[in-house]
Formats: structure tokens, C-alpha cells, sequence
């Protein structure tokens, strides 16, 4: 990757982009801070025990993923509030370890 690149940004529910991005979050030892789908997929059910979630890397960099979650705790609240529950999930770590996250949430659909 070179030092700048273009990117869609989705953060607390919200898309900007593309925007700028300058070079990859490194840390004191050199090395890319990423994060790995599982532990993604793991924070969210910690947070969200019945959720179904399934996560892609987009870019197969371990830096920009897209996550379903639907969870009956989304019921009765908006779209927004549904993306602030799992970014609360993440624990601080979308724009640090995770760069970003293109994020659809839903309650589950009555059979």
C-alpha cells in the first residue's frame, strides 16, 4: 500500500468516504495493528450473546472488514442505535486495531 489511499469510512453508523487515509496504524515494534476476524466476531457476542454474526475481510488485509449482526436486542431501535451497539461492542478499537468496518445490523426476521 503506498502511503496515502482511498478508503469508505463507516463509523458509529455512519459512512464517509472515500477519504484519505495516511499510512497503516503501526505499532512500537514495527509491525501493522490489525485485527483477526475471530476476536471481531468474538467481542460482538460478548456483548450481543445471541447475536449471528458473520464477518469478511474485504481486502484480505485484516484491516477493513464487513460484519452482519442480527440480534433480538436490536428490536424496536433505529438503525443508528442498532451500529452503536456494536461499535460500544469493539470496546474503543474502530479507528485503532480496526480501521474500518462496513456494518449492516438487523433483528431477526419473524418465520
Amino acid at each position: 500500500m503506498d502511503e496515502f489511499s482511498t478508503i469508505p469510512i463507516n463509523y458509529k453508523g455512519l459512512t464517509w468516504g472515500p477519504v484519505r487515509s495516511i499510512s497503516p496504524k503501526v505499532s512500537r515494534k514495527g509491525g501493522k495493528v490489525s485485527m483477526k476476524a475471530e476476536e471481531i466476531e468474538r467481542l460482538i457476542k460478548e456483548a450481543l450473546p445471541d447475536a449471528q454474526v458473520n464477518i469478511s475481510d474485504l481486502a484480505g488485509d485484516g484491516d477493513h472488514y464487513s460484519a452482519l449482526v442480527i440480534s433480538r436486542q436490536f428490536e424496536g431501535k433505529t438503525r443508528v442505535q442498532q451500529h452503536q451497539l456494536v461499535y460500544d461492542a469493539l470496546q474503543g478499537r474502530m479507528g485503532n486495531e480496526l480501521h474500518a468496518l462496513a456494518l449492516q445490523t438487523s433483528a431477526p426476521k419473524a418465520l
